[in-house]
């Protein structure tokens, strides 16, 4: 016997959890860490781009501040390393380094992303902790 369809009724909307971010803390905390691949087509974008976003919002949203900081923090870090790794090509060790760094970084951009856009205060692996 099938169940009519007027009868079935869908489940509430889940609720966040008392404390969590908000889905708009999410998506800013979200554009925060995207907004380092802006460094793929501008110099410096990697952390002009999260700088951009933690002074528009670390004021007002709290999540948005930490990961904000997060994302600026770890995109210094990477700048810093990039240079090293240039440096180094000079006596052929950075060519090794350079493309190494740069998978790296991509994937923990995506990985931050990902869990900013669930809520999670996400922390990199490695990145200086400059800006505090």
């Amino acid at each position: 016997m099938s169940v009519p369809p007027e009868s079935v009724i869908p489940p509430p909307p889940s609720e966040p959890m008392p404390g969590a971010p908000s889905a708009e803390e999410r998506q800013w905390a979200m554009f925060a860490h995207l907004s380092a691949l802006f460094g793929l087509v501008v110099p410096l974008g990697s952390v002009i781009g999260p700088l951009v976003m933690w002074l528009i919002k670390k004021d007002t949203m709290p999540f948005v501040n930490d990961q904000g900081k997060e994302a600026l923090n770890f995109n210094i870090t990477m700048l810093i390393a990039a240079i090293v790794c240039w440096i180094l090509v000079f006596i052929l060790v950075g060519f090794l380094l350079l493309p190494i760094l740069v998978i790296f970084w991509l994937v923990f951009v995506v990985i931050a992303t990902i869990k900013a856009n669930e809520g999670v205060l996400y922390r990199y692996p490695f990145a200086l902790r400059l800006v505090k």
